[in-house]
């Protein structure tokens, strides 16, 4: 167990960063399975709407360190390219 108060304040941080980033990893893997269930569903307009609002949420999700750069890039290429094969 941590005996220093920096060492100490570390730990609570961790803790809370852990569980905002846990919520935020969350929320990008809600979205992307909203887009995948309506390319399964054969449903364009709908994916594409989902599509719409998952990736700004990846895009955040990049800026709070929650996705790599080229991870994100790499999901929405993909998602992307499923949605223009409907």
């Amino acid at each position: 167990m941590a005996t220093h108060k920096s060492a100490k304040k570390r730990i609570r941080q961790t803790a809370r960063r852990t569980l905002v980033n846990g919520a935020r990893r969350s929320r990008v893997r809600t979205f992307v399975r909203k887009v995948e269930e309506a390319i399964e569903s054969g449903d364009r307009e709908m994916a594409e709407s989902a599509m719409q609002n998952a990736m700004p949420e990846m895009h955040r999700s990049v800026l709070h360190g929650i996705l790599h750069k080229n991870t994100a890039a790499r999901k929405i290429s993909r998602l992307t390219k499923r949605i223009n094969n409907l």
